[in-house]
C-alpha cells in the first residue's frame, strides 16, 4: 500500500464538497473560490520531499498559496499544527499531497508575447463574472409565442433543507444580478438542483410544459462537416467561449411572464434568456450570425456559444483576434477566461527519433501508409471523382491530388438491382454528384470511370426516359469524363463490393476456443479428456484439442450448452419446434450428460412458444391411407387462407406435402388464383424439382373440382383423391402441416405482419430440416440422402467424417433410409390408429 491508496475521511469530503475520482484517486474541490485538485504522492516522492525538507535550514512557513506549478507542495495544515502534533505523545497521521489547479492554462503551450499584449488590451472582455444588470439591447431578443392551449401550472418539487437553502442562495444571486424578478404570472413550472462535476449545484428549470405549447422556430443550425471544410490551409486556431452566453440575451419585453418558475418561497420570472427553452438555440444562433456576419466564412466558425478563429500565420491571426475582440467590446459581450488560452499553433519541425521512440515511428509510418487519411478540401484546386458499380452496390471517392476527401457507397436494391451494367455505372455517377454537389459546382471537375461507354455521354443522340433524366441532371455540372482501367480504379471498386467482402468472412462463435481449456476442470469430462490424451477411450477421442463422442462434440458444463440449445430450438432456421425435435437436432451435433433436462428447461421457458403455440391442439378422426414407397410419388395439397396482404399482393399459401418423406413446399399465392394459375404454380415449384406424382390428395376446393383441373390430371395419368365432405381428417397430413405452418409463422414473423412471405424460405427449411416423429428421419435426408448444413454446422471444428464417393454405396444408403423410414411410418400409423379407435365400434354394413 502506498500513499496513493489512502482515502480521506467522509467528514472532510462532505464539509468541502469534494469530488473524488476513484480510478486516479484525485480530489477536486473549491479552495478560496478556485478549483483545486489534490494528487497523491507515491512513496518515492514522499521520501524525496522529506529529504528536501530535512536539508532546509529555515523554518517551514505556514500554509502556502498553491501555484500553477505542480512541483510546489500544498499544505492543508499549518506548520505550527504539525510541530505541536509531533511533540505530543498522541499518535497522528500526516497526509502529503501535491497541489495543482485544474486550469486549461496549466497544459496550454506558451503564449506568444504579441498575443499576450493583445489579450491585455482587451482585458475587459474577460471578466471574472458577468456584470450585474441586464445586457444591452442588441436588436435580437428571445421571444416566446404560445399556441392556443391551457397555460401550465406545475407544483414545485419537494426538496430537503440543504437543497432548499442552496436553491434560495442561487435565486438571491440571480436577483442581485438582475437576471430574474418576482412575478405574478398565471403559468409556472418547477425548478430542481443538478450536481456538477466539481461538487457544486446547478439550478435547472423544468421547461417541458412550456416547450409543449411553444411555437417552434426553425432557424438553421450549422453543419459540422461544412464548417470543417472551411479550415483548409489554416495552421493556427483560437477558440472563444462566451461566459453564460444565454444570460447575455434579453427576453423580449412582454414575454417575461412566460418564463415564470416557482419554488417553496415564491414565483419568479426571467429577464434574460434561460436554459432549457425550446427556441433558445435558434435565438442564440441568430445573435451570433447577426454580430459576426462579416467574419463568418472568412476566418470565423460559429457553433452556438463556441467560436473558432482560424488563420494561416501568427500575424494574420493577431489581426483576426483584434477584430473579434473589438466586435465583442462594441457589443458588450463577455468571454470565458478559458477561451483566451485554448489554442493550437502548428509550426514545421522535424521529428526526432530517439531510443524510446524507435518502435513508435515505424508503427506511425505503417498506419499512415496503410490507412487512408482524409484531407480537407481546397476549393481553389480541381476536384476528381472516381466511381464504379458492381452487381450489388455502387461506390465513389472524392479526391484532390490523389488524396481522398470523402467516400461514398450504397447497396443496390429493388429496381436498381436489376439495372444493366451501363445503367448501374451511370447511376453510380449520378449518386456521387448528388452527394457532393456542394463541392463540385460551379468549377470544372474530372470524373474517372472504368466503364468506357460513359466517355461518350455528351454525344449520345437517343436516350430513354431514365437516361434523359439522369443526363439532364449531370449536364448542370461543368465536368470532364476520363476513362480509367478497372485495375487502376481500385478504391471505388472496393467500395462497391464491401458487401461481397463481408459475405466471404468465416462464421465465428465468440468463446468457442475456450472449450478446450474447460475440459480439464469440467466435472463431466475431466477424467475422460485426460484418458484420451494419447489414444481413444471407448467411443471418446480427441482431435485438435476438442473432445468428441461418436463424431459429436462434447460440450463442458458452461453457458455454451444453453446457447446451442437455444439455437437448435429458436434459431433463424429452426422454427421453435418442441422438445423431441429440438433434442434430436442436438443429439446429431453435441453430447453431454442429461441433455434432455437442458432441452426441456429451455423449451418450457421459451417466451415465443408460449405466445405463439396453442395449449390445446385438437386432432380429428384418423383415416390411414396407403403408405407410399418412394418420395414424391404420392402427395397432398391444401391452401392456407386469410393471411394479411403482402406488398406483392399475396394473401394465401399453397401447401404441398410428400406423403412418404413428409417434405413440404410453401408457395405464396393469391386467393383469387383459378385452377390454371394453381397448375402453373405446381409445375413451376414441384414438377420441375420432383417430377409428376401418381396420386394427389386434396380437399373439395372449387379449384380442385373444376373441369380444367380434373381434365389436366387425367391426361397426365395422375389419380385425384378427394376428402369426404365435412370430413377434413381424410387429408389429415396436410391439415397438420397447415397447423405447424401457422405456428411457425407466429414464431418467426416480424412486427410487420405484411412481410410474412419473406419468412417462407426460412420456415420451409426449418420444417424440412427437423426430424419427423413418424419416419424418425428429416424429410431432407429421406429425399436427398444426407443432412443439410445448418448454422450449428458452421462451427470451426475439424472434419471427422468422410463421405463416400462410391455411387453404389450412396444408392444403398438411400435405399436403407427409405426402408427404415417406411417401417417407422407403418409402426407410427398402427400406433396412432389404435389410439384413435379406442372406444369405437366397427360398423356392420
Amino acid at each position: 500500500m502506498d500513499a496513493g491508496h489512502i482515502i480521506l475521511g467522509r467528514p472532510w469530503q462532505s464539509d468541502r464538497r469534494v469530488c473524488m475520482m476513484a480510478f486516479t484517486n484525485k480530489y477536486t474541490f473549491l479552495h478560496k473560490g478556485r478549483k483545486t485538485t489534490l494528487i497523491p504522492l507515491t512513496p518515492q516522492e514522499v521520501y524525496e520531499d522529506q529529504v528536501q525538507l530535512s536539508g532546509q535550514k529555515t523554518k517551514p512557513q505556514a500554509k502556502k498559496e498553491p501555484t500553477k506549478s505542480n512541483k510546489s507542495l500544498n499544505y492543508l495544515a499549518k506548520s505550527k499544527q504539525v510541530k505541536s502534533s509531533m511533540s505530543s505523545d498522541k499518535p497522528f497521521l500526516l497526509f502529503i499531497f501535491k497541489g495543482s489547479f485544474n486550469l486549461l492554462i496549466d497544459n496550454a503551450p506558451e503564449i506568444p508575447s504579441e498575443m499576450s499584449k493583445l489579450l491585455q488590451d482587451f482585458q475587459d472582455v474577460f471578466p471574472d463574472d458577468c456584470p450585474k444588470g441586464l445586457p444591452p439591447v442588441r436588436g435580437i431578443e428571445h421571444q416566446i409565442d404560445f399556441v392556443l392551449d391551457p397555460l401550465p401550472n406545475r407544483p414545485a418539487y419537494r426538496t430537503n433543507p440543504v437543497e432548499t437553502k442552496e436553491l434560495q442562495r442561487q435565486i438571491d444571486e440571480l436577483m442581485d444580478k438582475g437576471h430574474i424578478r418576482e412575478s405574478m404570472s398565471p403559468c409556472a413550472v418547477p425548478v430542481l438542483l443538478v450536481p456538477k462535476k466539481d461538487g457544486s449545484w446547478r439550478m435547472c428549470v423544468d421547461c417541458r410544459a412550456i416547450n409543449n405549447i411553444t411555437v417552434k422556430y426553425r432557424h438553421p443550425i450549422p453543419r459540422l462537416d461544412d464548417m470543417l471544410d472551411e479550415l483548409h490551409g489554416s495552421s493556427i486556431f483560437s477558440k472563444i467561449d462566451l461566459k453564460s452566453g444565454y444570460h447575455q440575451i434579453r427576453m423580449k419585453e412582454g414575454d417575461e411572464w412566460k418564463t415564470a418558475f416557482k419554488t417553496k418561497h415564491g414565483l419568479y420570472e426571467w429577464l434574460v434568456m434561460p436554459f432549457g427553452l425550446t427556441n433558445a438555440p435558434s435565438t442564440f444562433m441568430r445573435l451570433m450570425n447577426h454580430i459576426l456576419r462579416n467574419f463568418i466564412g472568412h476566418f470565423v466558425v460559429v457553433y452556438f456559444d463556441d467560436i473558432l478563429i482560424y488563420s494561416k500565420n501568427l500575424e494574420e491571426h493577431l489581426d483576426h483576434l483584434a477584430s473579434m475582440e473589438s466586435r465583442w467590446m462594441k457589443r458588450k459581450l463577455q468571454q470565458s477566461e478559458n477561451g483566451q488560452v485554448l489554442r493550437h499553433h502548428q509550426e514545421r519541425s522535424w521529428i526526432q527519433v530517439g531510443e524510446s521512440t524507435g518502435g513508435c515511428f515505424p508503427a506511425l509510418k505503417d498506419r499512415l501508409t496503410n490507412a487512408p487519411v482524409l484531407i480537407l478540401p481546397d476549393f481553389l484546386k480541381t476536384f476528381e471523382i472516381e466511381c464504379d458499380a458492381s452487381g450489388i452496390g455502387i461506390g465513389a471517392v472524392l479526391m484532390q491530388d490523389k488524396k481522398p476527401i470523402a467516400f461514398f457507397s450504397e447497396k443496390l436494391g429493388g429496381a436498381t438491382l436489376n439495372y444493366p451494367t451501363y445503367d448501374k455505372e451511370l447511376y453510380a455517377l449520378v449518386r456521387a454528384l448528388q452527394t457532393w454537389q456542394h463541392y463540385l459546382w460551379p468549377k470544372e471537375f474530372v470524373i474517372h470511370t472504368d466503364h468506357e461507354s460513359l466517355k461518350h455521354l455528351k454525344g449520345q443522340q437517343k436516350l430513354n426516359k431514365r437516361h434523359a433524366r439522369w443526363v439532364e441532371f449531370i449536364e448542370t455540372f461543368p465536368y470532364v469524363i476520363k476513362y480509367k482501367k478497372g485495375k487502376d480504379n481500385v478504391v471505388a471498386d472496393a467500395l462497391s463490393r464491401r458487401y461481397t467482402l463481408l459475405s466471404t468472412l468465416d462464421a465465428k462463435l465468440l468463446g468457442f476456443e475456450q472449450i478446450k481449456d474447460l475440459y480439464a476442470s469440467d466435472s463431466d469430462f475431466a477424467e475422460i479428456y485426460k484418458s484420451c490424451s494419447k489414444f481413444a477411450f471407448g467411443r471418446y477421442y480427441r482431435q485438435d484439442g476438442f473432445l468428441f463422442y461418436e463424431n459429436r462434440l462434447c460440450v463442458p458444463n458452461c453457458s455454451l450448452r444453453d446457447l446451442f440449445v437455444r439455437e437448435a430450438h429458436g434459431g433463424g432456421l429452426m422454427g421453435h419446434f418442441g422438445v423431441a425435435k429440438t433434442l434430436q437436432v442436438m443429439r446429431d451435433h453435441f453430447h453431454w450428460p442429461h441433455m434432455i433436462r437442458d432441452v426441456e428447461r429451455i423449451c418450457s421457458r421459451c417466451a415465443t412458444c408460449k405466445q405463439s403455440k396453442s395449449k390445446v391442439q385438437p386432432h380429428g378422426l384418423y383415416t390411414p391411407l396407403p403408405i407410399p414407397s418412394h418420395p414424391w410419388t404420392d402427395i397432398s395439397m391444401d391452401f392456407v387462407l386469410g393471411l394479411p396482404r403482402t406488398r406483392t399482393g399475396k394473401d394465401s399459401i399453397f401447401v404441398i406435402v410428400d406423403r412418404f418423406s413428409k417434405m413440404a413446399h410453401f408457395v405464396a399465392c393469391h386467393k383469387t388464383d383459378d385452377a390454371s394459375h394453381v397448375a402453373a404454380l405446381f409445375f413451376k415449384e414441384i414438377v420441375r424439382l420432383h417430377g409428376m406424382p401418381r396420386t394427389i390428395v386434396s380437399d373439395r376446393d372449387t379449384k380442385f373440382l373444376s373441369y380444367f383441373w380434373k381434365t389436366l390430371w387425367s391426361k397426365l395419368g395422375t389419380k385425384l383423391l378427394f376428402s369426404t365432405t365435412c370430413h377434413p381428417q381424410t387429408d389429415g397430413q396436410t391439415e397438420v402441416v397447415n397447423r405447424t405452418l401457422g405456428t411457425l409463422l407466429r414464431a418467426l414473423i416480424k412486427k410487420n405482419l405484411k412481410s410474412w412471405d419473406e419468412c417462407l424460405p426460412h420456415i420451409e427449411f426449418a420444417y424440412n430440416h427437423a426430424v419427423h416423429s413418424a419416419s424418425k428421419f428429416s424429410p431432407f435426408e429421406i429425399v436427398y440422402g444426407f443432412k443439410p448444413i445448418s448454422p450449428l454446422d458452421l462451427m470451426p471444428l475439424p472434419l471427422s467424417e468422410r463421405l463416400s464417393t462410391d455411387g453404389k454405396h450412396k444408392a444403398e444408403t438411400v435405399r436403407k433410409i427409405h426402408e427404415q423410414a417406411r417401417r417407422n411410418i407403418e409402426a407410427k400409423t398402427k400406433q396412432y390408429a389404435q389410439q384413435a379407435n379406442k372406444g369405437r365400434k366397427e360398423d356392420d354394413l
